[in-house]
């Protein structure tokens, strides 16, 4: 077996490398030089530099499995290499304690005003006064986000004394009990915390989470620190509570647009700033690249992965059986996290008929994979799915009963959340045509597509075509529509497929119609 290392990585991965197979380190390629040695190669671990593009795969005609040694993959054509079986593998993990370190660093650095108080001294200063600070003993802490990197700031803070709240609407409170943290909302930690720390991935519903709106409740003198992801704080509006005192001060490490060259940010005596160096330690580039050449070499060698991007675990002489339920399930995890809420504690797979001879562990992961997908930035895939799942302290437990009625498979999906028990079940007719059955405790027939509307409403007359001349005002095209109901006149649910997405002002029009109980948009890729 050879292996290319075409991009400077820690000489212990190297090493890690060379203890199992043959090893070249060719860091100055061209892509055409790339492209002609490449074929002569079983791995090829990179970092950014290198561009693993499609025309790269066509040839690497041994290529098995490319490792990047950090957490991204953007520089590699994923989905060419999974058409060409060839294994993706990251190293999600190894920054961890280096991001987690960074964050408590930036935060006693703003209690204690240590940059602007070096500053003075090496300005000739001695003025103590100038540079008073707080104590974090005792402090409230709060947390948004308790995925790895918030979690092991939570463990550092805890040490340091500081009470924690936290906000992670998918971690169970099994999961936050464990962890000595009390579980709440993001208002009442912008209420009540003297720092709060952000530790969320970037997404439509994170960018500017922290605005005007949300700085004005804040305490008087809190202090923030942002070491995740520029955008999810609204910068001028913080730049407005930094200079009026509301905010005490700030600690950032990311920015919405970088490299920073001119930002207001930078120019106040009350803001520390670094330039997106939460993974730049030597432990967190030598932890990528030792476990990236540890999971190359497992690649390799056929054991069992830990951080692929990609891997298939269907037994291959089941494929062609179980395969088609895949993208059931991951449209069953996906509607299920954009149209309930709640942190999820449990999950049970009933698999019933004909599907419950086959192994369907394959299949809980595809509905993990679509479950957490939505709410993390991270790849979610059929080997990591199940450790996130656990991490996050939701309990996954597989049902098989070889009897149903009515149809020749059904999947139903029991989830149990903080605010209640919640179901959906869907089937494949003729093999691949998906269909959504149950929606909690409404038996529907849901033809999933791209965008849609799912809408709890009151069975009254005039209802839907209300709702529908409002989307057809909005220029909103319904391209199909299911409903659902329990008894004459009660609560109803209704599915729509609409040909476009639906903006946040006609949600919240269609909201004020009468007879509306909640809307939810859901995108299903």
């Amino acid at each position: 077996m050879k292996v290319l290392v075409s991009d400077q990585i820690s000489d212990l991965g190297v090493a890690k490398l060379r203890e199992s197979v043959a090893v070249d380190v060719k860091t100055d390629l061209t892509p055409e030089e790339l492209e002609q040695v490449i074929g002569e190669y079983d791995a090829l671990v990179v970092r950014s530099s290198t561009k693993v593009t499609r025309k790269v795969l066509e040839n690497a005609g041994r290529l098995k499995v490319v490792g990047r040694a950090g957490v991204g993959v953007d520089n590699i054509d994923v989905e060419a290499a999974t058409e060409r079986g060839v294994i993706v593998i990251n190293a999600p993990e190894g920054n961890t304690i280096s991001a987690a370190e960074h964050a408590i660093a930036m935060m006693t650095s703003l209690a204690r005003n240590i940059p602007n108080a070096s500053a003075s001294m090496k300005a000739g200063e001695w003025k103590r006064s100038k540079f008073m600070g707080v104590e974090l003993y005792n402090k409230t802490l709060g947390v948004v986000g308790m995925g790895r990197i918030g979690s092991e700031v939570i463990k550092r803070a805890q040490a340091m004394g500081m009470d924690i709240l936290a906000y992670d609407p998918y971690i169970s409170a099994e999961r936050a009990e464990k962890m000595g943290v009390t579980l709440t909302s993001t208002e009442e930690i912008y209420r009540k915390a003297d720092f709060i720390t952000m530790h969320t991935p970037l997404t439509k519903a994170t960018k500017h989470m922290v605005s005007h709106d949300e700085l004005a409740i804040m305490k008087d003198g809190v202090r923030i620190i942002n070491c995740a992801r520029g955008g999810l704080i609204d910068e001028e509006a913080l730049y407005e509570a930094l200079k009026s005192g509301k905010v005490a001060g700030a600690a950032l490490d990311v920015f919405e647009e970088e490299p920073v060259t001119c930002n207001p940010l930078c120019e106040l005596s009350n803001v520390i700033v670094t330039p997106h160096l939460g993974a730049s330690t030597e432990e967190a580039q030598v932890n990528v690249a030792v476990q990236v050449a540890e999971q190359v070499v497992n690649a390799l060698q056929g054991e069992p992965l830990v951080s692929a991007v990609n891997v298939s675990v269907i037994p291959p002489e089941t494929l062609a059986d179980v395969k088609p339920f895949i993208p059931l399930m991951k449209k069953l995890g996906s509607f299920y996290t954009q149209v309930f809420n709640g942190q999820v504690e449990s999950v049970e797979i009933l698999y019933s008929g004909e599907i419950a001879n086959y192994p369907t562990t394959p299949l809980t992961n595809s509905f993990l994979i679509g479950l957490l997908s939505v709410i993390l930035q991270e790849t979610v895939n059929y080997v990591n799915a199940p450790v996130i799942a656990k991490q996050r302290g939701i309990k996954v437990r597989e049902v098989a009963s070889k009897t149903v009625e009515n149809f020749t498979n059904l999947i139903t999906v029991t989830i149990k959340t903080a605010e209640g028990t919640r179901t959906i079940a869907g089937t494949l007719f003729n093999k691949d045509d998906i269909r959504i059955v149950k929606i909690d405790k409404y038996n529907i027939e849901v033809v999933p597509s791209r965008y849609m509307l799912v809408t709890k409403y009151m069975d009254m007359p005039g209802v839907i075509g209300r709702f529908g001349i409002t989307l057809g005002e909005s220029n909103i095209n319904i391209a199909g529509m299911q409903v659902g109901r329990q008894s004459i006149g009660g609560e109803a649910v209704m599915a729509l497929q609409v040909d476009c997405p639906v903006p946040e002002d006609v949600i919240k029009k269609l909201e004020k119609l009468d007879a509306i109980v909640s809307i939810r948009f859901v995108k299903l890729d």
